[in-house]
């Protein structure tokens, strides 16, 4: 978990991500954005065993992330970047749980 941590602030700290794409570069980052912060509250979940805690912690890290990104060159925090990231924790949270009930099922 620490390590996953450790590797969004990495990516957090490269001063321009812009493959110039254009639209698809947008679309790109930000499921880029979901899926970091998807796997992040999987890892806090199985870590401290709350589901709750799990989001919230996912989100204050979103939130310290996006802050750390207006001290980078190029680079911009935005609370909409935030709401994306919620949004992946969200969406990984949901897909665990219904991953283990599929285990306990199947037992």
């Amino acid at each position: 978990m620490l390590l996953w941590a450790g590797v969004i602030f990495a990516v957090s700290s490269i001063p321009s991500l812009n493959s110039g794409l254009g639209t698809w570069d947008y679309v790109l980052r930000k499921c880029a954005h979901m899926t970091e912060y998807g796997i992040l509250a999987v890892l806090l979940v199985r870590a401290i065993g709350s589901y709750a805690w799990a989001f919230a912690l996912a989100v204050a890290y979103a939130g310290t992330d996006e802050f750390h990104q207006t001290f980078v060159r190029g680079r911009h925090g935005s609370p909409v970047d935030v709401g994306i990231d919620a949004v992946g924790a969200l969406i990984g949270l949901t897909l665990w749980r219904s991953k283990l009930r599929a285990w306990s099922t199947a037992r």
